[in-house]
């Protein structure tokens, strides 16, 4: 198990629950957008929410983003480490920060020493795409063993300043080596881990791809907080994380809808139908598994472990509770009695 650390309250590791993060793309020096975007953010599930701050306007913001939100507000500190100490003093729940990238070991000791007197953690982020030149040139490329040198690095230098609430990422573009990397980290190491996979490109392949990499790992057991990246708004981040959550079995908080893929037996529109319960499953907060099968030869049997589904017949289908036909429902009314069924859960 790792260690744990706080963000503005919300536990990371130790056995925490995984937590989903997104970042705003809107610039953070328009206090009005980035607040809407947050609260969206935050609506649609959104636990932690990072900003950029690639300059001083960016920085003097963060106060007042701050002040109008009440989720975690995570900065993006990139070179320079001035930045970092102006959203520490403003009230930033975490910093992000690549410790290699901002500048001497003086500078490195500033920030760590701000984060340790106000009791922010830091996060130190890897990426395949930026890593040291003599790590590329030793493992001959973005390994996953070169990723995992990067990451130690910046926390031996973070620990030389007796700074430990650190949580780590390293992240590529390429699932296999993401997945390695964060493998071979905590065979090692209990720091806890920030999942993602980097640049997954827009939602059709990206959801994909992170679907693989950050479910893959939590599946395995690792990952504390996680972050899909897609070129998208980012509402579909958040909602890509719960699904990932769900299907991999570390998360239940709300319906999940199981369908069968139909074959030769089928005599209705299943796949309408599934489209139509998953639509109106939207509103129903239940942490209830719902199944939509498309005949009664083997349907009920097939979803047992379902708390409720149906199952479609030749005119006339079955509502089944835990694998028990609960009664036979005309075809046309099978959806509306299975949301009366599930009303009464």
């Amino acid at each position: 198990m790792t260690r744990q650390i706080l963000v503005g309250g919300v536990p990371i590791g130790g056995g925490a629950a995984v937590t989903i993060q997104s970042m705003c793309n809107t610039p953070t020096q328009d206090v009005a957008a980035t607040v809407e975007q947050i609260r969206r953010l935050q609506a649609a599930g959104c636990q932690i929410v990072r900003v950029a701050v690639p300059d001083l306007a960016a920085a003097h913001a963060v106060g007042a983003i701050k002040e109008r939100v009440d989720i975690p507000l995570v900065v993006d500190i990139h070179f320079d480490y001035k930045l970092a100490l102006e959203c520490v003093a403003a009230g930033c729940d975490k910093v992000r920060i690549n410790p290699g990238n901002i500048g001497g070991d003086d500078r490195v000791k500033a920030v760590a020493d701000a984060c340790r007197q106000k009791g922010i953690p830091i996060r130190v982020g890897v990426n395949g795409g930026s890593l040291e030149k003599p790590l590329l040139a030793k493992y001959g490329g973005a390994t996953p063993e070169a990723l995992v040198e990067s990451a130690l690095g910046h926390i031996r230098l973070l620990e030389r300043y007796d700074f430990d609430q650190i949580c780590v990422s390293m992240k590529s573009s390429s699932v296999p080596v993401t997945m390695a990397a964060y493998q071979l980290f905590s065979q090692r190491y209990d720091y806890p881990l920030h999942v993602g996979v980097t640049e997954t490109g827009t939602p059709k392949m990206g959801v994909l791809k992170s679907a693989v990499g950050i479910g893959g790992l939590l599946a395995l057991g690792i990952g504390d907080t996680v972050r899909v990246s897609l070129s998208a708004d980012p509402i579909e981040e958040v909602y890509a994380a719960r699904n990932i959550l769900k299907a991999a079995g570390v998360r239940k908080d709300g319906p999940e809808l199981i369908a069968c893929p139909t074959c030769g037996r089928t005599r209705v529109n299943l796949i309408e139908m599934a489209d139509e319960v998953e639509r109106r499953l939207e509103t129903v907060d239940k942490p209830i598994t719902v199944a939509v099968m498309g005949c009664t030869v083997n349907g009920p049997g097939e979803a047992s472990a379902a708390d409720v589904g149906i199952a479609g017949g030749d005119g006339v289908g079955m509502l089944f509770q835990h694998g028990q036909v609960v009664k036979k429902v005309p075809q046309a009314e099978l959806v509306d009695e299975l949301f009366r069924l599930i009303n009464t859960l």
